[in-house]
């Protein structure tokens, strides 16, 4: 049965168990920890010496002849490349596996839709900076932009303003125009 839980405000209920026991406990605790630790070490290292022992017989080299000796290291590169190429193949199906639990997870993550966008700064970059990014250091020299804009003087702009008056009405105009003199006008103009 549960301990009663206690509202808020009052203090918790003081544990049946004292300090220097629930500190005896937790030190028992640990050391059989540290001993199963020390065990599950013991095991592998055990399991370790049995596959070796049965995968790769003690070679008795005295008394063989030079060709027997290189007959026994050829089969031992052998076996070292056939070990390699097994050592591969598992680390590339954990890769995959990896990625593709990545891959899931990012799926999860999307069909939940608790995936949060990273804020965005803005950032300046100069026309030469967006230039230098693009095409790296192929660039020739600095590009003004501001120099390849229109300059417009006051002038045009006043020009334009009294064309757009004359034009006004376009029944006006087109009487204006109607006859020969309208027509010269345009030719003219």
């Amino acid at each position: 049965m549960p301990p009663p839980i206690a509202p808020k405000g009052e203090p918790k209920p003081k544990s049946k168990i004292s300090a220097s026991r629930r500190l005896s406990l937790k030190i028992l605790l640990l050391t059989r920890a540290s001993e199963q630790l020390e065990a599950e070490k013991e095991a592998r290292e055990e399991n370790k010496v049995q596959y070796l022992g049965e995968n790769l017989p003690p070679l008795q080299l005295s008394g063989l002849q030079l060709e027997d000796v290189q007959k026994i290291c050829k089969q031992l590169h052998e076996k070292i490349d056939k070990v390699d190429e097994d050592r591969y193949d598992c680390e590339a199906k954990v890769i995959k596996n990896n990625r593709d639990i990545h891959e899931l997870n990012l799926k999860v993550r999307d069909l939940g839709g608790k995936f949060k966008k990273p804020a965005l700064r803005k950032v300046r970059v100069s026309a030469d900076e967006m230039l230098k990014a693009l095409f790296g250091s192929k660039t020739k020299g600095s590009m003004d932009l501001r120099a390849n804009l229109k300059s417009v003087k006051k002038e045009d702009i006043k020009q334009e303003k009294e064309l757009n008056n004359e034009v006004g009405d376009w029944r006006k105009n087109v009487e204006a125009m109607s006859d020969m003199k309208g027509r010269k006008k345009m030719f003219d103009a």
